[in-house]
């Protein structure tokens, strides 16, 4: 480990548990007057970096194994909240993160047919009439992407092949479409270039004006493809397997204080619907593949070493996008505009399970994590990733919708490398920044977290709402009811002792279930009769911007 490593993790444990001074916040919830001086109170700007697939103990300030300086460093120096929960899938929490909404109000999961009501609003259109210069730069992955109009971005670089890394058969500028790339192309690097460009034009034409940069990731969704450099980092990493590997990162996040139970089992019968079948897979990518999260001890060597070499891709993938991520701060940075700046970052569901054969296919032949390979993390690395969480995305058990939030803000936030362990949801993503532009949001479900940034406890939620493939869920307080699928029956776990969702107390208090199970019910049918019955929006080009 580096020096560089070696100071941060020292960092983390000797002062997590220090006070800190409490920074003010001017009254009415706009911007924060800052308590470092006579700084003049102003708009600050907003940079909100989404991660794809990326588990909730991946980074290393999350108590990972994987290289992330960059994040490291931005959680040293701000928040790192510990029940962060997205919807379990890429495009629905992309929804909700930029609409304040559920997908369900909205039609923006797969499952919701319907039409996008009027009222659905994107995070540019509230900032615009504050002042603000809105810029995108990355995946894009929700519905009716489609049509005419926009949804404020003044510029936008968005990548609409998810299926490769090396290159991409659709990406477009402002909604042009863009040649195929030169070789040398990298989604990651791309992303971030763009990004950077942008932010070099906002500081040239519009140094005046308050920014919003929407940076949203591919890394590291399948398939699994990295450069070879970043891939040789970690070679004759993770030989231990995921087991000695998830015991580590359980007994270190406890240190932390990120969590306070014991790590949940591997549960090797799970098995996600979009999954190639076990047979089929095996005889395309081979008999190292493993198709099942079963124990490292179970596995041959060939087993062993084959997925070993796919998470030091995975690991490679976030490294590299942790290098990106500090090139668009140290642009931030150059424009003079760091301290007023707050950077959020986020991953859109847990790791993946998933192991399915996209693309361009997959070569067994190729070197693996190349362009002409397309391998799947698999549920043995995903459950470690996930740690210490119960299963995958795609499931709404914590596994599959906890997600790493650090907020770095160097004139708002002065409780320095501190844990937040109020539970929000990515539908708050939109009321915070609005309310820190000084603007105001209503008739949504998400609620600014900006008091949390101050003192732990102070926005809570009277319910937060779980729907993805019929896997469904509703958390009051700290009681969690969950059922997988159509058919499965109600579960009850109280997160406060159990949020390895191991005792199931749904027979101990009927009650509590069936007042639950009929408040989710009637969130849920409530959302379905607002979007059935909302005019339809007008179709909308989503993934561009209206300069």
């Amino acid at each position: 480990m580096s020096d560089h490593h070696t100071l941060l993790r020292y960092y983390f444990e000797v002062t997590t548990n220090l006070n800190r001074r409490d920074f003010l916040r001017s009254v009415g919830g706009a911007c924060t007057t800052v308590a470092m001086g006579a700084v003049p109170a102003k708009k600050p700007n907003f940079v909100v970096i989404l991660a794809d697939d990326m588990g909730f103990s991946d980074a290393r300030c999350y108590g990972g194994d994987i290289d992330t300086p960059n994040l490291d460093l931005l959680a040293a120096k701000g928040l790192r909240f510990t029940q962060c929960y997205s919807t379990a899938r890429c495009g629905p929490s992309r929804s909700c993160l930029l609409t304040g909404n559920y997908a369900q109000q909205t039609a923006s999961d797969v499952m919701t047919p319907g039409n996008v009501p009027d009222f659905t609003k994107f995070i540019p259109e509230y900032l615009k009439p504050l002042g603000y210069r809105s810029y995108h730069s990355g995946k894009w992955h929700m519905r009716f992407a489609t049509g005419d109009g926009g949804v404020g971005f003044d510029h936008s670089y968005t990548m609409l092949d998810e299926l490769r890394f090396f290159t991409q058969n659709r990406h477009e500028v402002d909604g042009k479409l863009l040649p195929k790339p030169d070789p040398g192309y990298y989604s990651t690097t791309a992303i971030a270039d763009h990004a950077v460009t942008f932010l070099k034009g906002h500081g040239a034409e519009h140094a005046q004006d308050p920014f919003f940069l929407y940076l949203a990731f591919h890394s590291p969704h399948f398939p699994l493809q990295a450069p070879a450099a970043d891939i040789e980092h970690y070679q004759g990493k993770f030989a231990e397997g995921w087991d000695t590997a998830r015991e580590r990162k359980g007994q270190r996040m406890l240190k932390i204080g990120l969590v306070n139970h014991p790590i949940a089992p591997l549960e090797p019968a799970m098995w996600t619907q979009w999954n190639t079948p076990d047979k089929e897979l095996i005889e395309k990518i081979g008999t190292g593949e493993v198709a099942r999260a079963v124990p490292w001890s179970t596995l041959t060597a060939e087993q062993k070493e084959f997925q070993r070499t796919k998470m030091a891709i995975h690991a490679a993938m976030i490294t590299r996008m942790d290098i990106e991520i500090g090139k668009v701060v140290k642009q931030v940075e150059a424009m003079g505009a760091a301290r007023d700046t707050v950077i959020l970052f986020l991953s859109d569901n847990g790791a993946s399970s998933e192991q399915l054969i996209r693309g361009d296919g997959h070569d067994r032949n190729a070197p693996v994590g190349s362009a002409a390979t397309h391998l799947g993390l698999g549920p043995g690395w995903a459950s470690c990733s996930n740690a210490p969480f119960r299963l995958h995305k795609s499931w709404v058990n914590e596994g599959g919708i906890a997600s790493p939030l650090i907020v770095h803000w160097p004139n708002g936030i002065k409780d320095q490398n501190k844990l937040r362990h109020e539970p929000c949801h990515f539908v708050d993503i939109l009321p915070t920044l609005v309310d820190l532009a000084g603007g105001h949001t209503s008739d949504l479900a998400g609620r600014s977290i900006a008091p949390a940034f101050r003192k732990d406890g102070t926005a809570p939620h009277e319910f937060l709402y779980f729907n993805h493939s019929n896997n469904r869920a509703i958390r009051v307080g700290d009681w969690k009811l969950i059922a997988t699928g159509k058919e499965g029956e109600w579960e009850l776990y109280d997160l406060k002792k159990d949020r390895g969702e191991q005792h199931n107390l749904a027979s101990a208090q009927p009650d509590r279930v069936k007042k639950m199970a009929a408040m989710w019910q009637q969130k849920d049918d409530e959302y379905a009769r607002v979007r059935e019955a909302a005019p339809p929006t007008k179709k909308r080009r989503m993934n561009t911007g209206a300069a």
